[in-house]
């Protein structure tokens, strides 16, 4: 097996340092598309290279050999892949899998109780106001084709100003009309598969917050009111005892002080380079294991070969 299957392996080291900065070059949507289009290609391809190399160890298992009718002794005399290396990727593939099924079924529940708390709010609206005096205004992501829910507490609605209120309200339209909570699983998964994808996924999750401020931004024709918005709700919050509540996106997630020195900067412009730079290192992922895709099938072909000309 050529070097090409180790490849992989090195986009993604590549992903987790370089991604964070390309994307703070970008503008927050675009920045989160890339970050997860990253993030995905490179576990799968991460994930894919472990199978191949685990394969080739697996397949010299005499028993294997035989039932796949292969060549053990051409295995070993053609791929430079050794028996430790091999058993190591087959050990990190399945803990990549494990932790992958257990962050899938703990995602999973959570989004399932947002749905469940979704469609049990009173009412029948985009926006459910609910009579508290925490302050509290969040996003829950709806069943496919029902739509989500943004709630927000009175407490909330009279802590804020009437422009302020209405972007805290655009933020949250925002997180809906862009299923954040969908890219934010994405990230989620993709880093559980590849920790070393955790940089990059946790820079994904700014940039989703970023999104929904930019987007209500526009929407209010006023950076500096969402961002006085998210200043006075995060400082209002400061010092209370926060909820616990899990699979909603607020306005207060995140870095807030980062956000707020944003949106006081000029809007971010878009930038040809470090999109082109995750365009390439993602084409260069994906090449790079189809080719060592196809570099296995011939080993294996070879060994068959060599098989059925001794037997």
């Amino acid at each position: 097996m050529h070097v090409s299957v180790y490849i992989p392996f090195a986009v993604a080291a590549v992903l987790a340092v370089a991604a964070p900065t390309l994307a703070r070059r970008l503008p927050p949507r675009t920045a989160t598309w890339a970050l997860t289009c990253a993030a995905v290609v490179a576990a799968g391809s991460w994930l894919g290279a472990l199978a191949l190399l685990a394969f080739t160890g697996f397949g010299r298992i005499p028993l294997v050999a035989f039932v796949g009718s292969w060549s053990t002794q051409a295995l070993d005399a053609q791929d430079p892949v050794t028996g430790d290396v091999a058993a190591a990727c087959a050990v990190l593939l399945l803990t990549a899998t494990v932790a992958l099924g257990v962050a899938s079924w703990r995602r999973g529940r959570v989004l399932i109780a947002a749905f469940k708390e979704c469609w049990q709010l009173a009412g029948d609206g985009e926006l459910a106001v609910i009579d508290d005096a925490e302050l509290e205004a969040f996003a829950l992501p709806g069943l496919p084709g029902l739509g989500g829910r943004v709630v927000v507490s009175t407490g909330m609605l009279r802590t804020l100003e009437g422009t302020e209120r209405e972007a805290l309200l655009a933020h949250e339209r925002a997180h809906l009309r862009g299923h954040h909570h969908f890219i934010l699983l994405a990230l989620q998964l993709a880093a559980a598969a590849c920790p070393l994808l955790f940089a990059l996924a946790k820079e994904g999750a700014y940039t989703v917050e970023r999104w929904a401020d930019e987007s209500a931004a526009e929407a209010v024709g006023d950076r500096k009111a969402v961002a006085r918005a998210l200043a006075r709700a995060a400082l209002a919050k400061k010092g209370r005892q926060a909820r616990s509540r899990a699979g909603v996106l607020a306005a207060t997630g995140g870095p807030v002080p980062r956000r707020v020195k944003a949106l006081l900067a000029p809007a971010p412009a878009a930038s040809r380079v470090p999109l082109a730079a995750f365009v390439l290192l993602l084409a260069l992922c994906v090449g790079s294991l189809a080719e060592a895709a196809h570099d296995t099938e011939k080993l294996f072909e070879a060994a068959q070969h060599a098989y059925s000309t001794t037997n």
